[in-house]
């Protein structure tokens, strides 16, 4: 556990950085060492915090297990509505600043690279890559860097979908594929651009192992803020994500950084925050490289739904069509999109009325519809669970006798999709049990969550 108390002193003018392009004359052993098991530098950064003028409420404390992941928590009782970190505006690193201050240094490549970032229709990344270039100029200045201690306190050990390998690829389900697709097909697009830019020496744009860093770093650590701006926020950037959140985060009409509790805390609880919705591990897999086993669901997993504005207004989100990991329950989603889509797609008058019932909000109309046709609808989703599931046991069966070492995010993929599986053997159990029921009665109750 790491903690302290600083004496807090004003921030100094020079703390803003340089618009100096070149390169500084820096031993290497001044440049932040990105090895992934390179350990942590947090004591270094927690005094460079405190000179920085963050201010940390009592009881804050970073924490880690096994001085690779550190996160927040408090040693005190804290009750909810209190201050526990605000973080000055000028040590943030705001994508509007970043490219103000990039655009400086420039000589004409950054405004091709980002003409590019159109082009290749990259161009709503163009806020995380204002903050991954930025952070590469910063390590190119070493510990000349105001910002060194802080890079020096950046993971450097990742598992998420620009970390894997290819065969880590072949042996994800079909959602964490395409939306770990899409985050490396972020990094490749970086890497293509990065050439055109002429604020970082060619040598490091060759560096592939820096500019996975560099782009991790960003991408798992920055923050939401006003006007559609990304941040970096050193020590905000400590809190973790969780199912159940202690804080939240907000920026001022000054532009620092607040963090404050939301419900009472007591001592040697986490201080954790949201990254996003909390029914869908998915994408905290594939951008974050962690599986969220408390998420009470999971995305249902039909990636052969082509969605329609109808769809969507049914609920076709991944956020929306859920399978209850505990109870094996569906939410009622689920049932909507699969008896629109799947069971009525050859009956289109009742498919009408089903839709505009539904955008009427006629429950009853709506509810009669599903009961007529329950067990076609119950039996479609029982065939994707059933399929699904044999892929995983598929997936599965091919990650046998891996090397872990060379493929070391392996055991998290796997551990992935036992916690899928566990989530749809529950939802097999409890389809059979109501089509059984169903079937003895006749006719079915509401069975969706």
């Amino acid at each position: 556990m790491v903690s302290g108390s600083f004496t807090v002193v004003a921030l100094a003018p020079s703390f803003l950085t340089s618009t100096s392009a070149s390169r500084p004359t820096t031993s290497l052993s001044g440049y932040v060492n990105i090895e992934e098991y390179t350990q942590r530098n947090l004591q270094s950064f927690e005094k460079w915090a405190s000179s920085c003028n963050v201010r940390r409420g009592r009881g804050f404390q970073l924490t880690t297990e096994d001085g690779m992941d550190f996160s927040v928590m408090t040693s005190e009782d804290i009750p909810a509505g209190q201050s526990v970190l605000t973080v000055p505006a000028n040590m943030i690193l705001s994508s509007t600043n970043c490219q103000q201050e990039l655009f400086a240094m420039s000589n004409g490549g950054l405004a091709d690279a980002v003409e590019l970032m159109g082009r290749i229709g990259a161009g709503p990344s163009l806020p995380e890559f204002y903050l991954t270039l930025k952070l590469l100029v910063e390590y190119e200045r070493g510990d000349r860097s105001k910002y060194f201690a802080w890079l020096d306190s950046l993971p450097r050990l990742y598992y998420n979908a620009v970390s894997m390998t290819d065969f880590c690829y072949e042996c994800l389900p079909p959602l964490v594929f395409s939306l770990s697709r899409e985050e490396r097909l972020k990094f490749d697009n970086l890497l293509q651009v990065i050439q055109k830019v002429d604020v970082i020496s060619d040598d490091l744009k060759r560096e592939i192992g820096i500019m996975k860093w560099a782009f991790n770093a960003v991408h798992t650590r920055c923050l939401d803020g006003p006007n559609k701006q990304k941040y970096l926020v050193p020590m905000a950037d400590m809190f973790n994500h969780g199912t159940e959140t202690e804080v939240e985060i907000s920026f001022d009409d000054r532009g620092n950084c607040q963090a404050y509790t939301t419900v009472d805390v007591p001592a040697g609880y986490p201080l954790r925050r949201s990254y996003g919705s909390p029914t869908n591990p998915s994408p905290f897999f594939a951008k974050y490289g962690f599986l969220d086993d408390t998420s009470p669901a999971t995305f249902c997993k039909m990636m052969n739904i082509h969605s329609t504005p109808e769809l969507v207004n049914l609920g076709y989100d991944f956020n929306r069509m859920l399978f209850y990991r505990d109870t094996g329950e569906i939410s009622e989603e689920v049932w909507d999109v699969v008896l629109y889509d799947k069971v009525l797609r050859n009956n289109p008058n009742v498919r009408q009325q089903f839709y505009e019932a539904h955008m009427m909000g006629d429950g009853v109309t709506k509810e009669a519809i599903h009961q007529q046709y329950y067990l076609q609808t119950a039996s479609e989703i029982k065939l994707h669970v059933d399929t699904f599931l044999y892929q995983l046991d598929e997936l599965s069966n091919k990650a046998m006798g891996k090397s872990t070492a060379e493929h070391p995010r392996l055991p998290l993929i796997l551990s992935h999709n036992d916690f899928v599986r566990s989530t749809f053997l529950n939802v097999r159990a409890y389809l059979d049990s109501a089509i059984a029921q169903s079937n003895s009665r006749g006719s079915r109750s509401l069975v969706y969550n």
